[in-house]
């Protein structure tokens, strides 16, 4: 049933879902209709809301770069890089294949996302190298899917948001003048079992949604080929040294390498003996960062894997201020507002958070940035939480929940992945699909559950 179900969606998402480019400038459209239709803010007021959402998100949006390059580039590592390469000579069936893909890049998401997105990239790409008849969009889905807990986990934005004092969106601090630490929130039981609970039960699922052999695509032979000669370039680059000159002797010195990665870390331990295991979205990508340089072990290695890094962000540079502006479109007309709203007025006392998951899910399909959602929807759902006595930081996750969990459908985040893999949105999108149905399922279940 499972595998009929992922060829079927297979199916009507390569007929029906265009380029991720394409999707954000629909979801433009349908924003603009929603609010002349539900605010009153006429096509004027729309317009120059969108406008300025356009140019508003910058700031964060570099942050969401430094994430994912950081990420990619301390994936490039080679000690990580050996590391996957170890885990992927377990991997010799299409099965067992699946399962690691899946398995690694949740955990991995759930440390941090950006990570997690490119480690299981690279992993799937090293596994279809290496097992034949595996279907390699399927090995791609899986890496994906494990960006389905990444809001639950160490770099989510809401739990760092509202760990963070003074943030100007940190809602249950303007209203209740409690700063949220992270062990009530991420670390929280009945947040941080869930998350390990579908990180495991997703790579189940999508082992059971294997193609049968006559419809399996796997990596082709050329492709190959493509990815052997870029590896042994790349190794062969690192393995010639040269210091003929002071300049050459600076770019390869790892005494300057590791004196600057001693800086972060001084910082990052007197920080953490000071203020505990607090973190900020700022902390997460100086952690990865200078991680990442210290593996890296000779400066103008890290710069080159910071260029190959930022070659992935080119889709997220391009949409992102699309989505900045559906933003703009939607808090500057009051339309998240509105969508919000809906379900709260239809909410119970057993129902409140389920509906704010759903509702944080809807919205996320306008706003896939997890920062850019609970700016939108955060101070809402912490207000109404409130208002009807329940707990505003159970609330606040729910936020987090639904944000992570129409991404399978969304194919925004999907670009750096796909990028890798030189595959569409729509090859990977029929599996992810399947993700989203069965975890909108159990996620909705454990939001009845703790009400």
């Amino acid at each position: 049933m499972v595998r009929r179900l992922g060829e079927f969606f297979t199916k009507v998402m390569e007929k029906y879902l265009p380029d991720a480019y394409l999707f954000a400038v629909i979801l433009t459209f349908i924003s603009m209709v929603l609010a002349l239709i539900f605010t009153d803010a006429g096509f004027m007021g729309a317009i120059n809301a969108w406008w300025n959402g356009i140019w508003g998100i910058l700031a964060f949006a570099m942050q969401m770069t430094l994430i994912l390059v950081t990420g990619h580039s301390l994936a490039l590592a080679p000690p990580v890089k050996k590391l996957l390469s170890r885990i992927a000579d377990v991997a010799n069936t299409p099965a067992k294949a699946v399962f690691i893909v899946a398995l690694v890049a949740g955990f991995c998401s759930w440390l941090q996302w950006g990570f997690g997105l490119i480690v299981g990239g690279l992993l799937a790409v090293e596994i279809a190298r290496r097992v034949e008849n595996v279907d390699y969009p399927l090995l791609i889905g899986a890496a994906y899917a494990g960006f389905l807990t990444w809001h639950m986990g160490i770099s989510g934005s809401a739990p760092l948001t509202i760990a963070t004092p003074g943030n100007p969106a940190n809602h249950i601090e303007k209203l209740t003048g409690r700063v949220v630490p992270v062990t009530e929130t991420m670390f929280a039981p009945w947040n941080f079992w869930p998350a390990m609970f579908l990180i495991v039960t997703v790579a189940v699922l999508l082992v059971r949604a294997i193609p049968s052999r006559e419809k399996t695509r796997p990596l082709s032979k050329d492709a190959i080929a493509r990815l052997v000669e870029e590896e042994l370039k790349e190794e062969a680059e690192r393995k010639e040294v040269k210091v003929e000159t002071w300049a050459q002797r600076i770019e390869n010195s790892r005494l300057i390498n590791y004196c600057f990665a001693a800086m972060g870390v001084v910082y990052l331990v007197n920080y953490f003996i000071k203020k505990g295991f607090a973190l900020d979205l700022n902390l997460v990508i100086g952690i990865f960062l200078f991680l990442g340089i210290i593996l890296h072990e000779r400066p103008i290695n890290y710069v080159h894997a910071v260029n190959k890094a930022i070659r992935g962000a080119g889709g997220i540079a391009l949409q992102f201020p699309l989505y900045g502006g559906i933003q703009g479109l939607m808090m500057g007309t009051g339309l998240a507002s509105v969508i919000a709203g809906w379900f709260v007025a239809i909410s119970n006392q057993r129902t409140f958070y389920m509906l704010q998951y759903w509702a944080a899910g809807l919205i996320n399909v306008f706003i896939p940035s997890g920062g850019g959602q609970w700016a939108a929807q955060g101070a809402i759902t912490v207000k109404a939480a409130q208002m009807m006595g329940k707990d505003a930081v159970k609330a606040a996750m729910m936020v987090a929940w639904g944000d992570q969990w129409t991404n399978m459908i969304q194919p925004f985040w999907a670009l750096p992945l796909l990028g890798l893999a030189n595959l569409k949105a729509r090859d990977i999108m029929g599996y992810t699909t399947l993700v989203l149905l069965w975890s909108g399922l159990v996620l909705s279940i454990v939001a009845l559950l703790i009400a």
